[in-house]
């Protein structure tokens, strides 16, 4: 069966990031490392596009092209710290999407091969010190901290009621389509606009 994802427009306008793996490198695929993410890999891993899978996306890109400026990012040498815990709010979305690019994972992450290529406890919660989110390279101790603020990228202000209607079973079908419309306009802005948006995230 063939199947075709229609996702909107704008994705194309979106910034991919190309990282290194050597453990995919090492285990043959792809055969040079380099493993190209796009935010429709974000979505498909989320399940859906958002305000927190879109802010989750750009500051994990950002702050690995800062670690990073001169190469690929080094995907698995890079501890990615909240300081939220892991049931709080949205940080296991915001995890999931930085686990993603970095390979970061908790627990129950690979635990390498001879002492190496490990990715399980890279992906911390809860750790003092970081307000939001940290990126650091395990090589250098380099590390990037970001802080944002999706509040300063308000959603239309038909959305909720729109929202309300929907879960209530009473939307018609071109109410689910205006909704769905408006939703992803505000997912536009953040990643398409961010600089439109003073606070909308910050690297130090």
């Amino acid at each position: 069966m063939s199947l075709h994802e229609h996702f909107p427009d704008y994705f194309s306008r979106i910034p991919g990031i190309t990282l290194y793996d050597p453990l995919a490198e090492l285990l043959g695929a792809p055969v040079d490392g380099l493993l190209h993410y796009r935010f429709s890999d974000a979505v498909r891993l989320a399940g859906h596009a958002c305000p927190t899978v879109a802010i989750a996306w750009l500051s994990t890109t950002r702050a690995l092209t800062a670690l990073y400026p001169q190469s690929p990012p080094q995907r698995g040498q890079i501890e990615v710290a909240l300081g939220d815990c892991e049931d709080a709010g949205v940080a296991g979305v915001i995890a999931s999407i930085a686990g993603l690019l970095t390979g970061a994972a908790g627990n129950g992450g690979f635990h390498g091969l001879g002492g190496q290529h490990r990715r399980r406890s890279l992906l911390q919660f809860g750790v003092n010190g970081v307000q939001q989110l940290r990126f650091r390279r395990c090589d250098t101790s380099q590390a990037v901290a970001c802080q944002f603020n999706l509040a300063v990228v308000p959603g239309h202000p038909q959305t909720g009621v729109l929202l309300a209607g929907i879960l209530a079973g009473e939307a018609s079908e071109e109410q689910r389509r205006l909704f769905a419309s408006l939703w992803q306009q505000r997912v536009e802005r953040i990643l398409c606009q961010p600089e439109a948006y003073p606070g909308l995230l910050s690297l130090a």
